[in-house]
């Protein structure tokens, strides 16, 4: 089958690459002003670049889409004629409601639907992680032909029913996660510091914090912005976590000791019971990946962060470890921080005790409460323009170490996880 990429960006030339090491005739492009660029890219290899869409289009037994969530249907509107009869059609977006909707609106009837989505950013390759596939409507006979292209990603493969499930997973997972770490970095942007000359962020939990808040704003704001945006599961997870941040926000102000205990003691026995198969992250590892060259006398942290996080899983309902089997890198590094955090008796008393008396830490936490109010509105009235601008100005206040965040955090990860 001959492969066409439609977007040959920074997750499509991934995809384009190890296709045709295993083989493949591919056929991709891009943007008009990257097509000369691209063909020296690929020289010696078996992608050929080639100038339109269309003529991708016109190629191609299984074509995907490798654009941004936001601009799916206007790129399959453009390019829906040229479709080959038959052909099985894919796409590689983050939300899978617009992707599946333009697939429907503008395809041809005969052409086949079975879309993926690696979870994965494209600083790693392919191989060993997790990639999902929904098989939305094609026939066995062709499922059969598409699904060794997928495995040639040598990828972990989930199969999910439908792209319904797809997205809830993405939401439970992704959009508050994402939101989370991006509040973080506003409120240390906003704040005027970096995070690593700071006493309060020098233990193991705030250095995957911060690698892994440097790892975000290292990536592209689109792709982040979809996820948040056009997911439609996701803004009932981004509004519970604005509200458990502020009603805990609220009685960390008030002192309201019993009330705060109490909370933390429900969602602590719902998300982290002893059937669980925990994470258990190695402090000493997290200890050894920092930003910090110099040693910080440490300041007691009410991580309200995790605090909110934990407690939006549980008035949500949500069991994070049963979304594990389609877990990111910064999830499963967040759900394992929340995990150590609750799980060490000591460490979660010095956390409410702070939380609750210690005025040292309560400007950075109300910077970031005012930083989760202004994410969740922005999602809220899906403001994809003010989410890409708010995203840049942090992304620009970190600029010069988000390369080395990125390194270590990718090392970090490959420890943690493996």
């Amino acid at each position: 089958m001959n492969i066409g990429i439609i977007g040959l960006g920074d997750m499509g030339s991934i995809y384009a690459r190890k296709w045709s090491e295993k083989g493949y005739s591919v056929y991709g492009c891009d943007l008009p002003e990257r097509y000369e660029l691209l063909r020296n890219a690929f020289q010696g290899t078996s992608v050929t670049v080639l100038e339109s869409a269309k003529a991708v289009a016109r190629k191609s037994d299984f074509l995907m889409y490798a654009v941004e969530a936001a601009k799916i249907g206007q790129v399959v509107a453009a390019t829906a004629d040229s479709v080959k009869y038959g052909a099985v059609i894919a796409g590689q977006t983050s939300v899978k409601d617009p992707e599946i909707e333009a697939f429907e609106k503008y395809l041809p009837s005969d052409v086949h639907i079975f879309t993926c989505h690696s979870l994965h950013g494209p600083a790693f390759s392919t191989e060993g992680q997790k990639l999902v596939i929904v098989p939305h409507r094609i026939n066995k006979e062709n499922y059969l032909r598409v699904l060794p292209i997928f495995e040639a990603l040598e990828s972990e493969i989930i199969e999910v029913e439908n792209y319904h499930m797809h997205d809830q997973i993405m939401a439970d997972t992704q959009a508050v996660t994402h939101m989370g770490f991006e509040s973080m970095g506003t409120a240390w942007k906003n704040s005027g510091f970096y995070p690593w000359d700071h006493g309060a962020y020098s233990t193991g939990i705030d250095n995957v914090k911060i690698l892994t808040t440097l790892r975000i704003f290292s990536y592209k704001a689109h792709v982040y912005a979809g996820l948040a945006i056009l997911n439609p599961f996701a803004r009932k997870q981004v509004r519970q976590y604005a509200k458990s941040e502020s009603e805990l926000f609220k009685m960390m102000i008030c002192e309201d000791e019993g009330a705060f205990r109490k909370r933390l003691q429900e969602a602590k026995e719902f998300v982290f019971h002893g059937e669980r198969d925990f994470i258990t992250l190695d402090q000493e590892v997290m200890g050894d990946f920092k930003m910090s060259t110099d040693p910080k006398h440490h300041h007691p942290n009410s991580h309200l962060s995790l605090l909110a996080m934990v407690d939006a899983w549980h008035k949500l309902n949500i069991n994070p470890y049963e979304n594990l089997i389609c877990q990111t890198p910064p999830f499963r590094l967040r759900l394992g921080i929340a995990e150590y955090l609750f799980k060490n008796d000591d460490l979660l008393e010095e956390t409410i005790q702070t939380a609750l008396y210690d005025k040292h830490i309560r400007a950075d936490d109300l910077e970031f409460h005012s930083a989760v109010r202004e994410w969740a509105s922005i999602i809220e009235y899906g403001d994809m323009e003010g989410y890409l601008s708010h995203f840049n100005q942090v992304k620009d206040f970190f600029a010069d170490r988000l390369q080395e965040g990125a390194r270590q955090s990718a090392r970090l990860i490959q420890k943690l996880t493996s």
